[in-house]
């Protein structure tokens, strides 16, 4: 199996995890790559790989807000290179968001946790680059995760845009009432007047906030704050930054 396969590993420390994977897959070649350049290069015009492994959140201040596992699948597409994908979590609260969206993503084959160290990444590397399916029972991907997905409600017509777009020139700082809310998503105010209305329902079917408190815009804004590292994320896949 290992004749011929190519390897990329995304991720800001990954360093480590290609020397492991380079000794267990002699024959195979393994790509690192660090940052989001690195990723770019390897990707845009080259052979395409037989697996890829990448962090799901990249843990580098430098990168952080702007650069995650969805990011380099959204590359991968754009570039006609899609291939197995194994995202790596690091099993903090901050990749739920993300979580939920990358697993209905039909390249991502599993996840791994990086707790569990290098055997679980070697193995589904094994399986995803034979082009095998990995088990369920051991890489897990769906689990406990809240319904709607941030990503389902985004995506979900015109309604789903404009929650996006608050929600994400909020998250990115731009706007601290809604005057400034509505020049930074360049939106008429009796639109962004609506804010709670928007984004309301999704807070509260996801059960994020105290039915006993009441919902008003300052919840709003401390939610955009909690979930920001992936509003600005799916703002920016999907063209409606607004930082």
């Amino acid at each position: 199996m290992e004749d011929g396969v190519r390897v990329l590993v995304a991720s800001a420390l990954g360093r480590l995890l290609g020397s492991v994977l380079t000794e267990a897959l002699p024959h195979a070649t393994i790509v690192v790559a660090l940052d989001p350049a690195a990723v770019h290069h390897a990707v845009v015009g080259r052979v395409r790989f037989d697996a890829v492994v990448a962090d799901l959140i990249w843990m580098d201040p430098a990168y952080e807000y702007d650069f995650d596992g969805l990011d380099v699948l959204k590359l991968l597409r754009e570039s006609n290179r899609s291939a197995p994908m194994i995202m790596a979590l690091h099993g903090h609260g901050i990749e739920r968001d993300h979580l939920e969206e990358a697993v209905t993503q039909p390249e991502v084959v599993g996840v791994v946790q990086k707790a569990a160290g290098f055997e679980p990444p070697i193995e589904a590397v094994q399986i995803a680059a034979a082009g095998r399916i990995l088990p369920k029972a051991k890489f897990p991907i769906g689990q406990h995760l809240i319904c709607p997905s941030l990503d389902s409600y985004f995506s979900g017509g015109r309604r789903g845009c404009t929650a996006a777009r608050l929600a994400g020139a909020i998250a990115a700082g731009r706007a601290t009432d809604y005057q400034s809310l509505a020049a930074a998503t360049c939106m008429p105010l009796n639109t962004v007047n609506k804010l709670v209305a928007y984004l309301g329902p999704l807070i509260q079917a996801r059960g994020e906030q105290d039915p006993a408190l009441p919902l008003n815009s300052q919840v709003v804004y401390r939610w955009c704050g909690e979930h920001s590292r992936y509003v600005l994320s799916w703002s920016r896949r999907h063209g409606s930054r607004n930082g």
